[in-house]
Protein backbone atom coordinates (compact mmCIF):
# COMPACT_ATOMS: atom_id res chain seq x y z
CA UNK A 1 0.00 0.00 0.00
CA UNK A 2 1.29 3.47 -0.85
CA UNK A 3 1.82 5.28 2.39
CA UNK A 4 4.29 7.10 4.65
CA UNK A 5 7.79 5.82 4.11
CA UNK A 6 6.90 4.16 0.83
CA UNK A 7 9.48 6.11 -1.18
CA UNK A 8 12.16 3.86 0.26
CA UNK A 9 10.37 0.63 -0.67
CA UNK A 10 8.59 1.65 -3.86
CA UNK A 11 9.80 -0.27 -6.93
CA UNK A 12 12.59 1.43 -8.84
CA UNK A 13 12.67 1.32 -12.63
CA UNK A 14 15.76 1.25 -14.82
CA UNK A 15 16.41 4.75 -16.11
CA UNK A 16 16.03 5.81 -19.74
CA UNK A 17 19.28 7.73 -20.17
CA UNK A 18 18.68 8.67 -23.81
CA UNK A 19 15.76 8.87 -26.25
CA UNK A 20 14.41 5.65 -27.76
CA UNK A 21 15.61 6.79 -31.17
CA UNK A 22 19.17 6.30 -29.88
CA UNK A 23 18.25 2.89 -28.49
CA UNK A 24 17.26 1.64 -31.94
CA UNK A 25 13.53 2.30 -31.50
CA UNK A 26 11.02 4.58 -33.15
CA UNK A 27 9.31 7.07 -30.84
CA UNK A 28 6.15 4.99 -30.82
CA UNK A 29 7.99 1.69 -30.23
CA UNK A 30 8.50 2.26 -26.49
CA UNK A 31 6.83 -0.28 -24.23
CA UNK A 32 3.28 0.30 -23.07
CA UNK A 33 2.03 -1.12 -19.80
CA UNK A 34 -1.75 -1.55 -20.15
CA UNK A 35 -3.78 -1.69 -16.93
CA UNK A 36 -7.36 -2.92 -16.80
CA UNK A 37 -9.54 -4.22 -14.01
CA UNK A 38 -8.17 -7.70 -14.76
CA UNK A 39 -4.53 -6.77 -14.35
CA UNK A 40 -1.75 -5.69 -16.71
CA UNK A 41 -0.53 -6.70 -20.14
CA UNK A 42 2.55 -5.65 -22.10
CA UNK A 43 2.20 -3.88 -25.43
CA UNK A 44 4.02 -1.30 -27.54
CA UNK A 45 2.90 2.32 -27.79
CA UNK A 46 2.27 1.76 -31.50
CA UNK A 47 -0.52 -0.65 -30.48
CA UNK A 48 -2.57 2.24 -29.07
CA UNK A 49 -5.10 2.39 -31.95
CA UNK A 50 -6.07 -1.24 -31.31
CA UNK A 51 -6.50 -0.61 -27.58
CA UNK A 52 -8.99 2.23 -27.99
CA UNK A 53 -12.43 2.28 -29.62
CA UNK A 54 -14.06 4.29 -32.38
CA UNK A 55 -15.55 7.41 -30.82
CA UNK A 56 -12.88 7.74 -28.12
CA UNK A 57 -11.15 11.09 -27.62
CA UNK A 58 -7.55 11.74 -26.61
CA UNK A 59 -6.90 15.07 -24.88
CA UNK A 60 -3.27 16.21 -25.24
CA UNK A 61 -1.15 19.08 -23.97
CA UNK A 62 0.02 21.41 -26.74
CA UNK A 63 2.60 23.22 -24.60
CA UNK A 64 6.08 23.39 -26.11
CA UNK A 65 9.26 23.01 -24.07
CA UNK A 66 11.57 26.02 -23.70
CA UNK A 67 15.34 26.01 -22.95
CA UNK A 68 14.76 27.07 -19.36
CA UNK A 69 18.11 26.14 -17.76
CA UNK A 70 20.49 29.11 -17.59
CA UNK A 71 24.09 29.28 -16.38
CA UNK A 72 24.30 31.56 -13.35
CA UNK A 73 26.96 33.10 -11.13
CA UNK A 74 26.79 34.95 -7.83
CA UNK A 75 28.38 35.09 -4.39
CA UNK A 76 27.63 31.38 -3.99
CA UNK A 77 29.72 30.63 -7.08
CA UNK A 78 28.61 29.08 -10.36
CA UNK A 79 25.29 27.28 -10.50
CA UNK A 80 22.29 26.60 -12.73
CA UNK A 81 19.08 28.57 -12.62
CA UNK A 82 16.21 26.42 -13.88
CA UNK A 83 13.37 28.77 -14.67
CA UNK A 84 10.01 27.23 -13.82
CA UNK A 85 7.01 29.53 -14.11
CA UNK A 86 6.50 33.19 -15.06
CA UNK A 87 4.08 35.15 -12.88
CA UNK A 88 4.52 38.61 -14.32
CA UNK A 89 6.97 40.71 -16.35
CA UNK A 90 10.39 39.56 -15.18
CA UNK A 91 9.05 37.66 -12.15
CA UNK A 92 9.81 33.95 -12.20
CA UNK A 93 9.70 31.02 -9.86
CA UNK A 94 12.96 29.15 -10.33
CA UNK A 95 15.09 26.34 -8.95
CA UNK A 96 18.74 27.25 -8.37
CA UNK A 97 20.84 24.05 -8.54
CA UNK A 98 24.54 23.42 -8.03
CA UNK A 99 24.49 21.34 -11.20
CA UNK A 100 22.59 18.87 -13.33
CA UNK A 101 22.95 16.11 -10.76
CA UNK A 102 23.29 18.34 -7.68
CA UNK A 103 20.07 19.92 -6.40
CA UNK A 104 19.83 22.72 -3.87
CA UNK A 105 18.73 24.46 -1.85
CA UNK A 106 21.43 27.06 -2.41
CA UNK A 107 22.32 29.71 0.19
CA UNK A 108 20.40 32.44 -1.63
CA UNK A 109 18.57 34.96 0.53
CA UNK A 110 16.06 37.66 -0.27
CA UNK A 111 17.89 40.59 -1.83
CA UNK A 112 20.84 38.56 -3.13
CA UNK A 113 21.88 39.50 -6.66
CA UNK A 114 23.47 37.34 -9.34
CA UNK A 115 23.64 36.94 -13.10
CA UNK A 116 21.72 34.34 -15.10
CA UNK A 117 22.92 34.17 -18.66
CA UNK A 118 23.20 37.84 -19.58
CA UNK A 119 20.41 38.87 -17.19
CA UNK A 120 20.65 40.68 -13.88
CA UNK A 121 18.77 38.68 -11.27
CA UNK A 122 17.62 39.35 -7.71
CA UNK A 123 16.04 36.99 -5.19
CA UNK A 124 12.72 38.42 -4.03
CA UNK A 125 11.32 35.55 -1.98
CA UNK A 126 11.19 31.85 -1.21
CA UNK A 127 8.29 29.60 -2.11
CA UNK A 128 6.56 28.52 1.12
CA UNK A 129 7.10 24.85 1.87
CA UNK A 130 9.51 24.11 -0.99
CA UNK A 131 12.98 25.25 0.14
CA UNK A 132 14.64 24.58 -3.21
CA UNK A 133 12.50 27.16 -5.07
CA UNK A 134 12.99 30.93 -5.17
CA UNK A 135 11.11 33.83 -6.67
CA UNK A 136 13.56 35.87 -8.76
CA UNK A 137 13.26 39.16 -10.60
CA UNK A 138 15.08 39.18 -13.94
CA UNK A 139 16.01 42.35 -15.84
CA UNK A 140 16.15 42.05 -19.61
CA UNK A 141 14.63 39.92 -22.32
CA UNK A 142 14.22 36.53 -20.66
CA UNK A 143 12.92 34.69 -23.74
CA UNK A 144 15.74 35.97 -25.93
CA UNK A 145 18.29 35.01 -23.29
CA UNK A 146 16.84 31.52 -23.08
CA UNK A 147 17.10 31.22 -26.85
CA UNK A 148 20.77 32.30 -26.79
CA UNK A 149 22.10 30.82 -23.57
CA UNK A 150 19.52 28.39 -22.27
CA UNK A 151 19.41 24.64 -22.52
CA UNK A 152 16.63 22.16 -21.80
CA UNK A 153 16.39 21.27 -18.13
CA UNK A 154 18.01 17.92 -17.45
CA UNK A 155 18.90 15.88 -14.39
CA UNK A 156 21.55 13.39 -13.40
CA UNK A 157 20.07 10.42 -15.28
CA UNK A 158 20.96 12.10 -18.58
CA UNK A 159 24.70 12.21 -19.09
CA UNK A 160 24.62 14.28 -22.29
CA UNK A 161 23.18 17.63 -23.29
CA UNK A 162 20.37 16.99 -25.74
CA UNK A 163 18.90 19.28 -28.42
CA UNK A 164 15.63 21.01 -27.66
CA UNK A 165 13.91 19.02 -30.43
CA UNK A 166 14.31 15.88 -28.31
CA UNK A 167 12.06 17.50 -25.70
CA UNK A 168 9.20 18.42 -28.00
CA UNK A 169 6.06 16.43 -28.71
CA UNK A 170 4.33 16.54 -32.08
CA UNK A 171 1.53 18.48 -30.38
CA UNK A 172 3.82 21.36 -29.27
CA UNK A 173 2.29 24.67 -30.33
CA UNK A 174 2.53 27.09 -27.39
CA UNK A 175 6.02 27.64 -25.89
CA UNK A 176 6.09 27.76 -22.11
CA UNK A 177 6.92 24.44 -20.43
CA UNK A 178 10.08 24.28 -18.36
CA UNK A 179 9.97 20.50 -18.70
CA UNK A 180 8.46 18.45 -21.51
CA UNK A 181 4.85 17.23 -21.16
CA UNK A 182 6.38 13.85 -21.83
CA UNK A 183 3.26 11.66 -21.99
CA UNK A 184 2.75 12.87 -25.56
CA UNK A 185 6.31 12.24 -26.73
CA UNK A 186 5.76 8.73 -28.22
CA UNK A 187 3.09 9.95 -30.66
CA UNK A 188 4.16 10.09 -34.31
CA UNK A 189 2.38 11.39 -37.42
CA UNK A 190 1.77 7.87 -38.68
CA UNK A 191 0.31 6.82 -35.35
CA UNK A 192 -2.04 9.80 -35.39
CA UNK A 193 -3.13 8.83 -38.89
CA UNK A 194 -3.94 5.31 -37.69
CA UNK A 195 -5.87 6.64 -34.70
CA UNK A 196 -7.99 8.92 -36.87
CA UNK A 197 -8.58 6.15 -39.39
CA UNK A 198 -10.13 4.10 -36.57
CA UNK A 199 -12.43 6.96 -35.53
CA UNK A 200 -10.37 8.13 -32.55
CA UNK A 201 -10.04 11.90 -32.30
CA UNK A 202 -7.69 14.35 -30.59
CA UNK A 203 -8.30 17.63 -28.75
CA UNK A 204 -5.89 19.80 -26.79
CA UNK A 205 -5.44 21.87 -23.66
CA UNK A 206 -2.44 23.97 -22.67
CA UNK A 207 -0.64 23.64 -19.36
CA UNK A 208 2.87 25.02 -19.05
CA UNK A 209 4.74 22.67 -16.77
CA UNK A 210 7.23 23.89 -14.21
CA UNK A 211 10.18 22.05 -12.70
CA UNK A 212 9.66 18.52 -11.46
CA UNK A 213 8.12 17.85 -8.06
CA UNK A 214 10.07 15.21 -6.16
CA UNK A 215 9.58 16.01 -2.52
CA UNK A 216 6.13 14.69 -1.59
CA UNK A 217 4.77 11.36 -0.39
CA UNK A 218 2.23 9.98 -2.91
CA UNK A 219 -0.43 9.10 -0.35
CA UNK A 220 -0.45 12.44 1.42
CA UNK A 221 -4.00 13.77 1.57
CA UNK A 222 -3.33 16.89 3.59
CA UNK A 223 -2.59 20.24 2.01
CA UNK A 224 0.74 20.13 0.19
CA UNK A 225 2.84 22.94 -1.28
CA UNK A 226 2.01 23.05 -4.99
CA UNK A 227 3.09 26.06 -6.99
CA UNK A 228 0.60 27.50 -9.52
CA UNK A 229 1.01 26.58 -13.19
CA UNK A 230 -0.73 28.42 -16.06
CA UNK A 231 -3.31 26.51 -18.10
CA UNK A 232 -6.15 26.90 -20.57
CA UNK A 233 -9.02 24.56 -21.45
CA UNK A 234 -10.48 26.05 -24.65
CA UNK A 235 -14.10 26.03 -25.76
CA UNK A 236 -13.31 23.73 -28.69
CA UNK A 237 -11.96 21.04 -26.36
CA UNK A 238 -14.95 21.21 -24.04
CA UNK A 239 -17.20 20.84 -27.08
CA UNK A 240 -15.12 17.90 -28.37
CA UNK A 241 -15.42 16.15 -25.02
CA UNK A 242 -19.18 16.70 -24.95
CA UNK A 243 -19.50 15.37 -28.51
CA UNK A 244 -17.43 12.28 -27.67
CA UNK A 245 -19.61 11.51 -24.68
CA UNK A 246 -22.77 11.93 -26.77
CA UNK A 247 -21.54 9.31 -29.23
CA UNK A 248 -20.61 6.92 -26.44
CA UNK A 249 -16.90 7.59 -26.59
CA UNK A 250 -14.48 7.63 -23.70
CA UNK A 251 -12.16 10.49 -22.73
CA UNK A 252 -8.46 9.73 -22.29
CA UNK A 253 -6.15 12.28 -20.69
CA UNK A 254 -2.65 12.14 -22.19
CA UNK A 255 -0.53 13.02 -19.20
CA UNK A 256 -1.00 14.26 -15.68
CA UNK A 257 -0.85 17.85 -16.96
CA UNK A 258 -4.04 17.23 -18.94
CA UNK A 259 -5.67 15.71 -15.87
CA UNK A 260 -4.87 18.77 -13.77
CA UNK A 261 -6.13 21.18 -16.41
CA UNK A 262 -9.40 19.34 -16.98
CA UNK A 263 -10.10 18.74 -13.31
CA UNK A 264 -9.39 22.41 -12.58
CA UNK A 265 -12.39 23.46 -14.67
CA UNK A 266 -14.93 20.85 -13.55
CA UNK A 267 -17.79 22.42 -11.62
CA UNK A 268 -21.28 21.43 -10.47
CA UNK A 269 -22.47 21.75 -14.07
CA UNK A 270 -19.68 19.63 -15.49
CA UNK A 271 -16.62 20.56 -17.53
CA UNK A 272 -16.39 24.14 -18.74
CA UNK A 273 -13.79 26.26 -20.56
CA UNK A 274 -11.34 28.07 -18.36
CA UNK A 275 -7.90 29.56 -18.02
CA UNK A 276 -5.70 30.79 -15.21
CA UNK A 277 -3.32 29.15 -12.75
CA UNK A 278 -3.93 25.83 -11.08
CA UNK A 279 -2.61 24.52 -7.77
CA UNK A 280 -4.79 21.44 -7.90
CA UNK A 281 -3.37 18.47 -6.02
CA UNK A 282 -5.06 15.19 -6.87
CA UNK A 283 -4.59 12.30 -4.44
CA UNK A 284 -6.38 9.09 -3.39
CA UNK A 285 -8.79 11.09 -1.22
CA UNK A 286 -10.15 13.06 -4.20
CA UNK A 287 -12.06 11.54 -7.08
CA UNK A 288 -11.61 12.52 -10.73
CA UNK A 289 -14.57 13.46 -12.91
CA UNK A 290 -13.46 14.83 -16.28
CA UNK A 291 -12.06 11.74 -18.02
CA UNK A 292 -12.27 7.94 -18.20
CA UNK A 293 -8.73 6.74 -18.81
CA UNK A 294 -5.16 7.96 -18.56
CA UNK A 295 -2.09 7.63 -20.79
CA UNK A 296 1.06 8.64 -18.96
CA UNK A 297 4.62 7.72 -18.09
CA UNK A 298 6.13 5.92 -15.11
CA UNK A 299 6.67 8.13 -12.10
CA UNK A 300 8.91 8.39 -9.06
CA UNK A 301 7.49 7.43 -5.66
CA UNK A 302 8.07 10.92 -4.26
CA UNK A 303 6.22 12.80 -7.00
CA UNK A 304 2.78 14.34 -6.97
CA UNK A 305 2.24 12.62 -10.33
CA UNK A 306 2.09 9.27 -8.59
CA UNK A 307 -0.41 10.57 -6.04
CA UNK A 308 -2.57 11.72 -8.95
CA UNK A 309 -2.38 8.29 -10.56
CA UNK A 310 -3.36 6.64 -7.28
CA UNK A 311 -6.45 8.85 -7.32
CA UNK A 312 -7.30 7.50 -10.78
CA UNK A 313 -6.59 3.80 -10.37
CA UNK A 314 -6.37 3.16 -6.64
CA UNK A 315 -3.25 2.78 -4.54
CA UNK A 316 -3.20 -1.03 -4.33
CA UNK A 317 -3.81 -1.53 -8.05
CA UNK A 318 -1.15 1.04 -8.92
CA UNK A 319 1.46 -0.52 -6.67
CA UNK A 320 0.80 -3.96 -8.12
CA UNK A 321 1.15 -2.63 -11.67
CA UNK A 322 4.38 -0.83 -10.86
CA UNK A 323 5.97 -3.81 -9.15
CA UNK A 324 5.26 -5.99 -12.17
CA UNK A 325 6.51 -3.37 -14.64
CA UNK A 326 9.71 -2.80 -12.68
CA UNK A 327 10.36 -6.55 -12.59
CA UNK A 328 9.95 -6.70 -16.38
CA UNK A 329 12.44 -3.91 -17.01
CA UNK A 330 10.22 -0.98 -17.98
CA UNK A 331 12.13 2.29 -18.27
CA UNK A 332 11.16 5.55 -16.61
CA UNK A 333 11.90 9.29 -16.97
CA UNK A 334 10.91 11.46 -19.91
CA UNK A 335 12.46 9.17 -22.56
CA UNK A 336 11.13 6.00 -20.98
CA UNK A 337 8.10 3.75 -21.38
CA UNK A 338 4.39 4.51 -21.08
CA UNK A 339 1.38 3.39 -19.08
CA UNK A 340 -2.22 3.20 -20.33
CA UNK A 341 -4.89 2.97 -17.63
CA UNK A 342 -8.17 1.78 -19.13
CA UNK A 343 -11.59 1.78 -17.48
CA UNK A 344 -11.91 -1.35 -15.36
CA UNK A 345 -14.56 -2.98 -17.57
CA UNK A 346 -12.45 -2.79 -20.74
CA UNK A 347 -11.76 -6.07 -22.55
CA UNK A 348 -8.50 -6.10 -24.49
CA UNK A 349 -8.03 -7.43 -28.01
CA UNK A 350 -5.29 -9.96 -28.63
CA UNK A 351 -1.79 -8.63 -29.27
CA UNK A 352 -2.10 -9.52 -32.96
CA UNK A 353 -5.32 -7.50 -33.54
Amino acid sequence: MIGPGSAATWPRFPEADRPPEERGLARDAVRLLVSTGDGEVDRRFADLPTLLRAGDLLVVNDSATVPASLPARGDAGEFLLNLSTEYGPGLWLAEPRWGVGRPGPLPLRVGDRFRAGSLEARVVGAFPGIPRLRFVRLRGNVRATMARRGRPIRYGHLAEVRPLADYQTIFARSPGSAEMPSAGRPFTPSLLDRLRARGISVASITLHTGVSSLELEPAATAAVPIYPEPFEVPVATVEAIAAARCRGGRIFAVGTTVVRALESTVGPGGLRPGRGFTRLYLHPGRSVRAFDGLLTGLHDARSTHLALMAAVVGADRLESAYRGAAARGYLWHEFGDSHLILPEATALPSAAS
